[in-house]
């Protein structure tokens, strides 16, 4: 799992072709901490098939403002450098493994 990348690494990771999963979210936000662990969770689980990105709406404001993220967490499931599925606010566990199961 990457947390708070470049914009550059971000959009090489797009434009690989692997899938990608994007958390953004604050440290102040607590729904954000109750889904980081299983956030993460997922990440080590996945790391083989997708790439995982954690992105601190205050940390990467470009990254945010490019995805219209207005709410957090919002978590962003990209397939073929498009967004295809999207999870606004926090999910249990088997909500974001089917979602992810969606994009590989």
């Amino acid at each position: 799992m990457i947390t708070n990348p470049n914009l550059d690494l971000f959009n090489a990771a797009v434009s690989s072709g692997k899938p990608v999963v994007v958390d953004f979210n604050a440290t102040w936000c607590g729904p954000c901490k109750m889904i980081a662990p299983i956030f993460e969770e997922l990440a080590e689980q996945y790391a083989d098939r997708a790439e995982f990105f954690s992105v601190d709406v205050d940390e990467c404001e470009d990254l945010a403002i490019n995805f219209k993220v207005r709410n957090i967490p919002t978590l962003l499931f990209i397939k073929n450098g498009e967004v295809v599925s999207k999870q606004v606010g926090a999910a249990a566990k088997p909500v974001l493994v089917e979602k992810i199961e969606g994009i590989l």
